[in-house]
């Protein structure tokens, strides 16, 4: 009798050991579970467009020759232009070296709903939709990540370019300053980029847009030309434009201009200076980071 309540006695300890030192673990086990779904769902979608990437890496390579092309260019054709008549008294090429590497940004980010749009014509999309996804912001997350990696290493090369044609050491140091501008414009566009392919029609319409905004923004903005050569008119187009800020931020910092020098951008309508022209351009791509999200979810809830 004294075995059998003592044997019971000690059963009922280990049970209650068992409950609380296994069962609790598997309960966090299984609340973090989730996290780990999301970050997984994410990699596996990126993985997916690493995947059509490496078998079409003629696309890299475009958004490499395209602007090196610009850049090769337009510094031949203005080699010749005074110095005096830039307002920082440098070589063109140097001048356009800022320019050209922000819009490779651009260029590059811009290409982001490209897959998403073939995957809608392919029905692909449409079951991706059906599945049990945690959450439909991870094809908008895995597609900026994609779209990230491959415009940086399309900067990073036009960076090599720019260095090896104007003997333009000094921009190395600042390898931290155009990862962080281009990541900026990036994450812009390629959110608008991402809402057009969910909005038209099909690919013929999303590369027609392509075409048509692609030389156009590139100049109004201050790229390929200081605002005072510009018109009135166009110079306050050139203000709307977010390439503009990062473009005078990146050549302000890269170039050095001279420190009496308040503003990066004059005009008639506005004067602002390196910090300003920063909380712009961060306003401008939270602005349009929710927009797009706002529309992307109102449109497939």
């Amino acid at each position: 009798m004294f075995t059998s309540d003592y044997n019971k006695d000690i059963l009922s300890k280990y049970s209650d050991l068992q409950y609380r030192y296994q069962l609790k673990p598997i309960l966090k086990i299984h609340k973090s579970l989730p996290d780990f779904r999301i970050y997984k769902e994410i990699t596996t979608l990126t993985k997916r467009l690493y995947i059509q990437l490496y078998r079409r890496p003629i696309t890299i390579v475009v958004g490499m020759i395209q602007p090196l092309l610009w850049i090769i260019l337009f510094s031949a054709l203005f080699r010749n232009m005074p110095i005096t008549l830039l307002a920082h008294n440098i070589q063109y090429g140097e001048f356009l070296s800022p320019g050209i590497i922000i819009f490779t940004a651009f260029t590059g980010s811009m290409n982001a709903g490209l897959p998403i749009v073939f995957d809608r014509e392919f029905g692909f999309l449409n079951r991706l939709l059906a599945s049990p996804l945690i959450t439909p912001h991870s094809l908008m997350l895995s597609s900026l990540v994609s779209i990230w990696t491959t415009t940086i290493t399309q900067t990073i090369s036009i960076i090599a370019c720019s260095i090896i044609l104007f003997h333009n050491i000094s921009i190395t140091s600042h390898i931290y300053v155009i990862v962080n501008l281009s990541t900026s414009i990036i994450m812009n566009m390629a959110s608008i980029s991402i809402c057009l392919a969910f909005i038209l029609p099909g690919h013929i319409e999303f590369l027609a847009f392509l075409l048509i905004t692609n030389l156009p923004v590139l100049f109004s903005s201050t790229a390929l030309a200081p605002l005072p050569f510009m018109p009135y008119w166009l110079q306050l187009i050139a203000c709307t434009n977010p390439l503009t800020y990062a473009i005078e931020i990146l050549r302000d910092i890269c170039i050095q201009r001279n420190n009496n020098a308040l503003y990066i951008i004059e005009t008639v309508w506005i004067n602002l200076n390196l910090y300003q022209s920063i909380c712009i351009l961060t306003f401008l791509s939270i602005i349009s980071f929710i927009t797009v999200n706002y529309i992307i979810t109102y449109k497939y809830e």
